[in-house]
C-alpha cells in the first residue's frame, strides 16, 4: 500500500499539472476567439465568463486522459531516471504490477471522465446554445459601447456613438457607415454615411424597432470619386434589422445521454459511442503508458515522450476519423468505435508482454543450446 499510494501520488500531481497547463493553453485560445466576437458587437461582454465555464466540461472530459497519459510518461519516467523503478524492481515491481498499481488513479480519471461527457458536457452546449440564440435576439442597441466602432453581424455596418444613456434608449453624436450591396450580385455599390447629433430608439406596436436621428448629415457615394450626396435632415429614422430568436437546439452534441440510449438513428448512435469511448480511452491510454514510460537513465526521461505523443495522436485521430465514417454509414453500428479501442487495446498487451516474451524466447533458446551440447 506504501508503493501504491506514493505511485499514486506522484501521477496524481504530475496529472493535474499537465492538465491545468493544457486547459489554460485551450481555455485562451476559445476565450480569445469570444472575445474578438465581443468586440465586434457580435456577443454581450457580460456573458463571455459564462460561455467559457459551461464550456469547461466539454474541454475536461478531452483534456484528462491526454493528462493521465502524460502524467505517467513524465512521473513514471522520473522514477527511472532517478532508478526508483530500478529499486522497486528488485523489490518484485514488474511491469504487470505496475499497470494494475496504475489503474487504481486511472479508474478515478475515468469516473470523473464519464461524469463529463454522459452528464456535464452535453447540458454546458445546451446552455451555450441558449446564450448564443439570446445573442442573436440582440439589437444594435443591446451591444453598442460607447467611445467604440463597432462592426456588425453582417459586416456591412460600422457604428459609434460618444454616449449611450443606461437604458440604451438615447444616443449622442452618432456615426454610422453602411456598406450598399446589389441584392442580385452581392457587389458593392456605395457607400452611406449617417452623422446625428443625438439618436433614439423606437418600438412600433408591431415590434419593429427603429432608429431616429435628428439634426445631421447624410453623405452617399463611392469613396474616392466626386459625385457624391449630401443630405441635411432634422430627423431621419433607420429600421433596425429584427431579432429571430431559434430557441431549438438541433446539436447532437447537447442531447442528454438518456435520450441517445436506444435511438435507431444512426448519428445519435455515433455520439453515444463517442461518449462512452472517453472513459474507455483512459483505460486503454494507461495500457499504452505504462510500458512506453520505462527509460534508459542514460537516455533521458524525455526520449520515448515523442513517439508516444505521435501514438496517442494517432490513437484520437483514428477514433475522429471512425466517428465520421459511423456518421456517413460506411461502418457498421455494432463494429462503431471500437474496433479503434480493441486495436490500440491489443498493441498495449503487446508492449506489456514483448519483454518477458524476449526473455522466454531466450531462456527457451538457451536451453536449447544446452540440450544440444
Amino acid at each position: 500500500m506504501i508503493v501504491f499510494r506514493y505511485l499514486s501520488r506522484e501521477l496524481l500531481v504530475t496529472l493535474s499539472a499537465v492538465s491545468a497547463v493544457l486547459l489554460v493553453i485551450i481555455m485562451s485560445g476559445r476565450f480569445i476567439k469570444y472575445l474578438a466576437q465581443a468586440a465586434q458587437g457580435v456577443l454581450d461582454p457580460g456573458v463571455l465568463l459564462m460561455i467559457m465555464g459551461y464550456r469547461l466540461p466539454g474541454f475536461l472530459q478531452l483534456i484528462l486522459p491526454l493528462g493521465l497519459f502524460l502524467g505517467i510518461l513524465l512521473a513514471y519516467g522520473r522514477l527511472y531516471l532517478d532508478s526508483e523503478m530500478t529499486v522497486l524492481s528488485a523489490t518484485g515491481m514488474s511491469q504487470r504490477r505496475l499497470l494494475v498499481y496504475s489503474l487504481g488513479p486511472a479508474t478515478l480519471v475515468a469516473m470523473l471522465v464519464g461524469w463529463l461527457s454522459l452528464g456535464l458536457a452535453p447540458q454546458g452546449v445546451a446552455e451555450v446554445d441558449r446564450i448564443l440564440n439570446e445573442q442573436d435576439s440582440l439589437t444594435e442597441f443591446d451591444t453598442l459601447v460607447p467611445g467604440r466602432f463597432q462592426t456588425l453581424r453582417d459586416g456591412t455596418r460600422v457604428t459609434y456613438t460618444r454616449e449611450l444613456t443606461a437604458d440604451r434608449t438615447e444616443l449622442a453624436g452618432v456615426f454610422i457607415s453602411e456598406t450598399n450591396l446589389s441584392s442580385a450580385s452581392g457587389e458593392q455599390r456605395g457607400l452611406s454615411v449617417l452623422v446625428a447629433e443625438r439618436g433614439r430608439q423606437e418600438i412600433q406596436p408591431d415590434g419593429s424597432r427603429y432608429l431616429i436621428l435628428e439634426n445631421g448629415y447624410r453623405y452617399d457615394g463611392n469613396p474616392g470619386q466626386a459625385n457624391y450626396r449630401a443630405i441635411q435632415y432634422d430627423t431621419y429614422g433607420v429600421l433596425l434589422p429584427k431579432p429571430e430568436v431559434s430557441v431549438e437546439l438541433s446539436e447532437r452534441e447537447a442531447m442528454p445521454t438518456r435520450e441517445l440510449l436506444g435511438s435507431d438513428n444512426v448519428r445519435l448512435q455515433s455520439e453515444l459511442q463517442w461518449r462512452i469511448s472517453l472513459p474507455v480511452l483512459v483505460f486503454v491510454v494507461t495500457l499504452l503508458a505504462v510500458p512506453l514510460s520505462r527509460v534508459n537513465p542514460r537516455q533521458g526521461r524525455f526520449l520515448k515522450l515523442l513517439p508516444a505523443i505521435l501514438l496517442y495522436m494517432a490513437y484520437l485521430a483514428l477514433l475522429i476519423a471512425a466517428r465520421g465514417s459511423l456518421d456517413k454509414g460506411r461502418i457498421p453500428v455494432a463494429l462503431g468505435l471500437w474496433w479503434v479501442h480493441g486495436l490500440f487495446f491489443v498493441l498495449g498487451l503487446l508492449l506489456i508482454y514483448w519483454e518477458p516474451l524476449q526473455l522466454a524466447l531466450r531462456r527457451r533458446r538457451a536451453a536449447a543450446e544446452v540440450g544440444h551440447a
